[in-house]
């Protein structure tokens, strides 16, 4: 696990970036053209993915499911059985939280809505995530604590022994569907819901899709969002990963 994870941060930006950037200074002298073709591609990649502009249009190719219309939310108890919020990671040792793990921000997005879909429309929440890097609680476990603390929904059934999206519904499907649990209201970001829904439908699931966290939206930018931003650094690093997940998926599962 530790080599995997080592070797897909320099496989993919943008670590492959810098390691075009360190070449294009290795073969300065030696190959100067090539370093120049290396020099461009690194800095311009680099430069791509800190444009807020080329966030937005990227994540409409991902983002493919609508979202939820608010006056739909009652009507989900006579399309689903279960509400299945996917786990996104946790923040390490917050000092606020007697140095606790927590719920990394975009779980807790996860968490609000799901919490919002169950008020409304009665169904059971089911967590789903195993432990980060081998450290209980797991993912579920946490996310099942702060939906009753914080939200005031109780949760059903926690799976918590997954790794990866298909792990989340591979090993959903085995705790849930002997009860009868075949249609899931899956809550997970907008851009990772089409590997999401791809897998709990091969899984065996109907699959209601109720995405969160839009990317691909007009974030009124100043100058159209061409002016380079951190975050936006981030958002793309989320989104290429998630372009070659996809494509791994349906290649290897």
């Amino acid at each position: 696990m530790p080599f995997r994870f080592f070797l897909k941060q320099w496989l993919m930006p943008p670590g492959v970036l810098l390691l075009l950037l360190l070449a294009a200074w290795w073969w300065r002298r030696r190959r100067p053209r090539l370093a120049a073709a290396c020099f461009a591609l690194g800095l311009g990649g680099l430069w791509l993915m800190s444009l807020p502009w080329v966030v937005e249009h990227a994540a409409r190719a991902l983002e493919t499911e609508p979202a939820l219309r608010v006056d739909d939310w009652a009507s989900l108890a006579s399309r689903g059985d279960a509400i299945v919020v996917l786990g996104a990671g946790r923040d390490r040792g917050d000092s606020a939280w007697a140095d606790a793990d927590q719920p990394s921000y975009m779980a807790l997005e996860r968490m609000r809505y799901a919490a919002q879909l169950a008020k409304a429309s009665g169904l059971p929440v089911l967590t789903s995530g195993g432990l980060h890097y081998g450290t209980p609680p797991s993912e579920a476990q946490m996310m099942a604590e702060r939906l009753q603390a914080d939200f005031g929904v109780q949760v059903s059934w926690k799976e918590q022994a997954s790794r990866t999206t298909w792990e989340n519904a591979l090993f959903s499907a085995k705790l849930v569907q002997p009860l009868g649990i075949r249609r899931v209201v899956v809550v997970t970001q907008a851009w990772h819901m089409q590997r999401a829904r791809w897998s709990f439908e091969r899984a065996g699931f109907e699959v209601v899709p109720a995405p969160v966290g839009f990317l691909g939206r007009d974030h009124a930018r100043p100058f159209a969002g061409l002016l380079p931003e951190s975050r936006a650094m981030w958002q793309s690093g989320q989104l290429l990963n998630e372009a070659v997940g996809l494509l791994g998926y349906r290649l290897f599962y």
